[in-house]
């Protein structure tokens, strides 16, 4: 784990997502600090992927830190819908971060465009290095999109998803049940697998 020792700046200003990054660090010994609590500025997101995104926000962390930086970008794709919200998954909830408006969204474009009610989960994270270097990896959580929203636990779209297999929501889920079954923990395994 040589890459992944010591300070690194996690790219990110939403704090559910930071707790969820730095649960995944916890083991190696990394002393994970927020954008935010470094008062970096959030650069707009102009890419069209998640690898994208989630590139430009850690190589504009790691450049204005000094630091190592980890983003990620993540989204919801539903497919009967074409994949949308996708990239766009955090903008369908709007400058107040209303993501029961979001959700509602979802479900009224789902409802008209047939009974399939297939999603997933992506997220792609980006390991930046003060020199400018980038690496990627990509993972993903399969699941089907239920109605109305159950669970108050999660964050964003968690309380309309239900992961293949299972029967709640990931916003009926604790933390700890969650983490392991979640888009961001299977990028982070081929991240942890690249450092070996």
């Amino acid at each position: 784990m040589s890459r992944l020792t010591g300070r690194l700046v996690v790219a990110s200003h939403n704090t559910g997502k930071v707790r969820e990054i730095a649960a995944l660090l916890g083991p190696f010994g990394v002393e994970p600090v927020s954008a935010g609590e470094l008062g970096l500025p959030e650069p707009e997101e102009t890419e069209t992927t998640f690898t994208g995104n989630a590139a430009l926000k850690a190589r504009a962390a790691a450049l204005a830190s000094g630091l190592p930086a980890l983003a990620d970008d993540s989204g919801l794709e539903v497919f009967a819908i074409g994949g949308d919200p996708g990239v766009y998954s955090a903008r369908w909830a709007g400058p107040n971060k209303d993501f029961g408006a979001a959700m509602r969204r979802v479900w009224e474009e789902l409802s008209a465009s047939g009974n399939d009610r297939g999603a997933r989960f992506v997220c792609a994270l980006a390991l930046a290095q003060p020199d400018g270097g980038v690496e990627v990896f990509e993972g993903e959580a399969r699941g089907t999109i239920v109605w109305p929203p159950r669970g108050e636990k999660g964050f964003g779209y968690d309380p309309i998803f239900v992961p293949e297999g299972l029967t709640r929501t990931f916003g009926e889920m604790t933390h700890d049940e969650k983490l392991p079954l979640t888009h961001r923990a299977r990028a982070f395994e081929k991240l942890v697998a690249s450092l070996k």
